[in-house]
């Protein structure tokens, strides 16, 4: 056969392998479609099954809240509101992993379908920009990997008051790779979750509220320490204050003696978010009960404990313990077979024996 009947459209042979071109070009075509689809199929399945997960987490977080609205959550314990955000973050972070990770094997299952020579050349060349990126990107993962964590173990979430070492003010976003942080001054600080090295929470749990009252130096310590104990516990009984204060009042007593005042403190435990709110309330009424008493209040001032001081009181003040009798002291008996040892004076002398040995 001559060359030239290849490109004959007279030749039965051109026709021929017209339609095995066809059919072959169909049959790849009709297999990167059917593996598109069973891709996208399962990536649906997939983001299904996460929302669905998430959804069911929010709605326990409601019903233990008994409420029908995810913002009337605020309202209640902190723990629902952290597992919602949490949820909803992880669910977000699920899915785009299952969105990237489905079209990255639909390409390279497709490749492997239309060509499967191609697909090593491909692995070759995606090893070799693997290796120039993995240096260049080695950030970025150290970013997402960081980001994870923090997210998985709820160290920070949307509306915490944190300290992050790079910046310190109120979380507004939480993302695998960058933390939004925004200071009290209104910057918007964009902190990389690779370079976290400490996180300092001040939303989580609870907060303590630390007062120092200068006193003079004549002032009856007992008194002050029932006056500041009364009006602590008052506002802790108070139905405005209550929701907003955890335990009871905690008497630090007497601190320091300095020139001619004397610092008594005073300890609280509030909600994070209620702190300066419960300490100022409190520091207006001890002033106003203390000039009732006609009580000198020189000076009465918020106090934050850092350091050693701080790390000593992380669990509160230890009770004051009960004083023990001192024993009397023991007589001292000499030891058997001692030859410096006296006798006592009311002890009768030895006498000989007079028994044969």
């Amino acid at each position: 056969m001559r060359p030239l009947d290849m490109a004959d459209p007279t030749s039965p042979d051109f026709w021929t392998r017209v339609l095995q071109t066809l059919g072959d070009v169909g049959l790849k075509a009709l297999g990167v479609a059917i593996t598109l689809a069973v891709c996208f199929v399962i990536a649906w399945i997939l983001r299904v099954i996460i929302r669905r997960v998430v959804k069911r987490i929010v709605q326990g977080a409601k019903k233990k809240a008994d409420v029908a609205d995810t913002r009337a959550i605020d309202r209640t314990p902190l723990a629902s509101v952290r597992i919602v955000q949490r949820s909803r973050t992880l669910g977000t972070i699920l899915s785009n992993i299952v969105n990237v990770t489905m079209v990255i094997i639909a390409i390279l299952l497709s490749v492997q379908i239309v060509n499967p020579e191609l697909l090593g050349s491909l692995a070759l060349l995606s090893a070799a920009v693997g290796a120039g990126l993995g240096f260049g990107a080695q950030n970025i993962v150290k970013d997402v990997l960081n980001g994870i964590f923090i997210v998985a173990e709820d160290q920070v979430g949307i509306g915490d008051v944190v300290d992050l070492g790079l910046a310190s003010g109120v979380v507004e976003y939480v993302s695998v790779r960058i933390t939004h942080v925004r200071d009290v001054n209104g910057t918007l600080w964009y902190v990389r979750n690779g370079e976290v090295t400490r996180i300092g929470n001040m939303s989580q749990g609870w907060s303590r509220v630390v007062l120092d009252l200068s006193l003079p130096l004549d002032v009856d310590i007992d008194e002050v320490e029932h006056i500041a104990s009364g009006v602590a516990s008052e506002l802790t009984h108070d139905p405005t204050w209550r929701s907003r204060i955890i335990g009871d009042p905690e008497v630090w007593g007497l601190e320091t003696i300095g020139g001619d005042t004397l610092v008594f403190r005073l300890v609280l435990k509030a909600k994070p978010s209620t702190k300066e709110d419960v300490a100022a309330e409190l520091r207006r009424r001890l002033r106003e009960e203390m000039r009732a008493r006609d009580i000198d209040l020189p000076g009465l001032a918020s106090v934050e404990l850092t350091g050693v001081e701080g790390a000593l009181r992380v669990r509160g003040v230890n009770p004051p313990t009960r004083p023990h009798p001192i024993p009397e002291r023991p007589t001292w008996h000499p030891r058997r077979g001692a030859h410096t040892a006296t006798a006592p004076e009311d002890a009768e002398p030895d006498t000989p024996s007079t028994e044969a040995p």
